[in-house]
């Protein structure tokens, strides 16, 4: 701006908004640096009374927006209604509520306001910290607001705005549905801030968030504060993936990288075919990308750290700290080191010297102190907390990460680096969503300090540059609700506001808003099928009869043989099942089939359990584990009977070899005869099947040349018959899905007693509305019954624990328990399980997650005061411990349960006693300095 009219100008519309934002100019001032124009425009928004839908990317500044509500709930405004003040009648103050999806988000705000605006002004209230609770301005998990709003709290008075950060977690599974509580019960002259990631059906959110709360401001930028590049990195070279802005908007990879990998991926597939033996012709086995100390001495010398190290697997993490350090690599000078050990030192004083040795403490140190590091959820959360703060301090430069560190963690990088373009999520191995890549390199670029970011994809042949060129470029990843009524929301939604109102307030969820629309687009491929039928049903059409009564006989011969096989099948599964059941210590036996196959020797015959039997064997291989009816194609045979040692060991490398070699010399044959085996010795054809045959030869149309072409048409006819039908129970199974789910879900509570026949909620609703957990009705018919009481603190805790953890893999083995009362309840539990899924399958509902026993063993020790190291052993797994982090986490989640317990009405005097008392014993050690932290 160089002529002195375009500043006058420019000055004039600056002090017409300061007049017309008096308050936004106020904050701007404080802040210190130039708002974006998205933010000033979220900002303007608010500032006029609306509710602000916020869209940006990962680092852009949504949240100034947040902190501007801040500031318009300490102002206050010279048009509020603020009825005058007297000796006892105060003036009203205006609250602000910040929400964040994880307790670190909630703490990092917290400290962020109090620096901004003092610790008397600001509140933190989470499931472990309750600090200054009644302050103006309260920072809080989204589940704190939701049990808020169904209590009826006293600190809801004078809240004037929310702010929901990180919004878009409403499409998590486990607990988006807690976002649209709140969104939905907030009062009507609450203000609502939507801070969210880029989704690219904002207009769509922002819709339903104007039938819900009113006027509501849609701001979405697209722009990075700060450039990012992409590159990939191809052995040791290191290309741009797109030559320049403008290939990068057409999404038109770079030239030479295409050239250079498919010169690369030549090369490889010629290798590949001269060489011989195991793996010959298949690419994978063959290729070895740069190693991982390689890419960190690469990133150094182009002067890309610190980086983010995305790599899909806990242990990989763990891995490639470990090659980085056999390397030699350090990456830190003498007095960066200082600092480091100086840090850490100053927060692990409170852990235990024996539970370091035990956490890999001093190898973790050394990684840290040469500038290197592991970020996942299995670590500890303080070594997690510390390896956070050194990173953005600049001290530690290179972070090996699961994806779990692109959540909501304020931890920038300069360069991003992605090793695959595949994770595995928990079911299957899968490819990155465009949502999830723009999230992970999202983390490259720091404001303030980098020029540009660099994200750089590691390449393997599986990886197609034009792949990585469309993840880079795609905006569609759309917000989905993952919103469904459970046990807990119905009692509070009709005790709150009765079971008519609540039907209403479900219908207006953002997941039956997306429902409603869906269905238009489903009808109309409904209509669209049915045209494509009535052309099937042409072409099939045969001159020698009708068509569609042949092929009818040919489904119906399918079907029956089908049923025949499953029928087979079925018989002899049960009695696999039966001869298992059967079984003792010592028998020997053969398994038939799968990788134990072989003779094996019974150690444990797990009978008077629930499910099937699992009997844990030891095979002439050494092999020792469970074995189920699976892996018997026919019923186990007792082939010989060998003693097994009274307190045999199966962990012991020498007790398996013994005893495995007393298998061996019984001379039995590894794989037995065939004797027959499978033969299918069918004592005549199936009389159903011989009479559908006959009919079919005998049909007309057996004889049309033209008969299979036919066929084929009406099979393809058939099946899209079959997914029309599909389409249109979708199509009316979305219509008031929600409020059909919920009336259900009141007809089980009714019938369970939970609400009454009128309406009403009874004391055991009442005390089922204050159980906030996944498996709450479970919990809840566990107190009304009694299963919990008379066990010890340890018992108590180990037995509560089954309805919280969930094992990250599955895993074939049925967990074992102490033996006496933690066995007795768990069983006790189990069948109520098996009620309440009989009464959900029943009615049509989603079932509640079966009990899992795998933490039983380690949280009972740890309340009974045993070593970390004796804990994190104890897990059922034989294939190795626990992490300190996951027994950190459910722990935690043991303790939470406990904690409502013993506050529960429910519960008896002895049990809410019994309940503090196992919170003291889990409290401790790790876990007592992981509650400080």
């Amino acid at each position: 701006m160089s002529s002195p009219a375009e500043r006058y100008a420019a000055a004039r519309r600056k002090a017409a908004q300061a007049a017309q934002f008096p308050a936004l100019d106020e904050f701007a001032l404080e802040l210190g640096f130039d708002l974006d124009d998205f933010q000033r425009e979220a900002c303007q928004s608010l500032e006029r009374g609306s509710g602000v839908l916020v869209c940006a990317p990962t680092g852009a500044g949504k949240t100034v927006v947040g902190e501007f509500a801040v500031h318009l709930a300490l102002r206050g405004r010279p048009d509020d209604p603020v009825p005058a003040a007297d000796a006892t009648n105060p003036p009203a103050r205006r609250k602000c509520f910040y929400t964040t999806p994880i307790k670190a988000l909630s703490n990092q705000k917290y400290h962020d306001l109090v620096a901004r605006y003092g610790a008397e002004q600001v509140g933190l209230l989470t499931g472990d910290n309750a600090i200054n609770g009644d302050a103006p301005v309260v920072v809080m998990t989204t589940e704190v607001l939701r049990n808020m709003l169904y209590a009826g709290s006293s600190t809801l008075q004078g809240l004037a705005y929310v702010v929901m950060d990180e919004v878009h977690y409403l499409a998590d599974r486990f607990r988006g549905g807690v976002w649209e509580e709140v969104i939905i019960h907030l009062p009507a002259s609450v203000t609502l801030i939507s801070l969210s990631a880029t989704v690219s059906n904002a207009e769509e959110f922002a819709d339903w968030l104007v039938t819900v709360r009113g006027e509501t401001a849609v701001v979405v930028s697209e722009h990075r504060p700060v450039p990012l590049w992409q590159h990939m990195l191809v052995n040791k070279r290191m290309f741009d993936l797109f030559h320049d802005a403008d290939a990068a908007r057409k999404h038109d990879v770079h030239p030479e990288l295409l050239r250079y990998t498919r010169e690369t991926a030549r090369r490889l597939e010629l290798g590949e075919g001269r060489s011989a033996g195991p793996g010959a012709g298949r690419r994978g086995p063959r290729w070895r990308g740069p190693l991982r100390p390689d890419i960190v001495d690469r990133l150094d010398r182009e002067g890309l750290l610190p980086a983010i190290l995305f790599i899909f697997s806990r242990a990989g993490c763990a891995a490639a700290v470990q090659q980085c350090l056999a390397a030699g690599l350090r990456l830190t000078s003498a007095e960066e080191r200082a600092e480091i050990r100086r840090v850490v030192e100053s927060r692990v004083t409170a852990i235990p010297g024996e539970d370091l040795s035990v956490l890999g403490y001093w190898e973790w140190l050394d990684g840290l102190e040469r500038g290197l590091a592991a970020h996942h959820a299995g670590m500890l959360p303080v070594f997690k907390e510390i390896v956070e703060e050194l990173f953005v301090r600049g001290l530690v430069k290179a972070v090996f990460a699961t994806e779990t560190l692109a959540l909501g963690i304020n931890m920038p990088a300069r360069c991003v680096v992605l090793e695959r373009l595949v994770k595995y999520n928990g079911e299957a191995h899968v490819d990155l969503t465009p949502g999830e890549y723009t999230q992970l390199t999202g983390r490259a670029g720091r404001r303030g300090i980098d020029v540009e970011g660099h994200a750089v994809v590691v390449w393997s042949p599986e990886t197609d540059p034009r792949q990585v060129a469309g993840l880079a470029s795609t905006r569609t990843y759309p917000l989905r609700s993952s919103f469904r009524p459970s046990y807990n929301m119905a009692v509070n939604l009709v005790g709150t506001v009765g079971a008519e109102p609540a039907r209403a307030l479900l219908e207006s969820s953002f997941a039956q808003f997306q429902a409603d629309r869906s269905v238009v687009g489903l009808a109309r491929q409904v209509q669209r099928n049915t045209e494509t039928i009535e052309a099937y049903g042409a072409e099939s059409a045969c001159h020698h009869g009708d068509f569609d009564e042949y092929f009818a006989l040919r489904v119906a011969i399918a079907d029956r043989e089908k049923a025949i096989a499953r029928q087979g099948q079925t018989q002899r599964k049960a009695a696999a099942v039966a001869s298992l059941e059967r079984l003792r210590v010592g028998d020997v036996i053969r398994v038939p089939s799968g990788r134990r196959a072989g003779l094996a020797v019974v150690l444990d015959p797990a009978t008077g359990g629930f499910g099937e039997p699992r009997p844990l064997v030891l095979t002439q291989d050494r092999w020792a584990g469970r074995v189920s009816p699976g892996d018997f194609t026919t019923p186990a045979e007792v082939l010989a009977r060998i003693r097994v040692p009274k307190h045999f060991n199966h962990r012991s490398p020498g007790a398996r070899r013994d005893l495995a070699a007393e298998v061996s010399g019984t001379g039995l044959d590894r794989h037995g005869g065939r004797r027959g085996g499978r033969s299918r010795q069918v004592s005549g054809e199936d009389h159903q099947i011989t009479q559908l045959r006959t009919e079919l030869r005998h049909h007309p149309c057996h004889a049309c040349p033209e008969r299979e072409e036919h066929a084929r048409w009406a099979e393809r006819r058939r099946r899209l018959e079959r997914d029309t039908e599909e389409l249109r129970e979708r199509v009316s199974g979305r219509t008031g899905s929600l409020a059909r789910t919920f009336d259900r879900i009141v007809a089980l509570l009714t019938e369970r007693g939970y609400l009454a026949r009128d309406g009403a909620v009874t004391d055991a609703g009442r005390m089922l509305g204050r159980i906030w957990t996944e498996a709450d009705l479970l919990v809840a018919e566990c107190l009304r019954r009694g299963v919990w009481n008379g066990l010890s603190p340890a018992e108590l805790a180990a037995a509560v624990s089954v309805v919280v953890f969930e094992a990250r893999r599955d895993v074939d083995e049925r967990a074992s328990l102490p033996r006496g009362p933690v066995a007795d309840a768990v069983d006790e539990t189990l069948k109520l399980w098996g009620e309440i899924e009989a009464d959900e399958a029943a009615r049509g509902l989603t079932a509640t997650r079966e009990p899992d026993l795998g933490f039983a063993w380690p949280v009972y020790r740890w309340a009974r005061g045993e070593a970390l190291a004796k804990v994190l052993g104890s897990g059922h797994e034989i294939d190795g411990e626990m992490p300190a982090g996951d027994f950190v986490r459910w722990a935690r989640q043991v303790v939470d349960l406990l904690g409502q317990i013993a506050d529960s009405g429910g519960a008896t005097t002895e049990l809410r006693s019994t309940a503090r008392q196992a919170i003291a014993a889990v409290n401790r050690g790790v876990l007592a300095y992981h509650t400080s932290a």
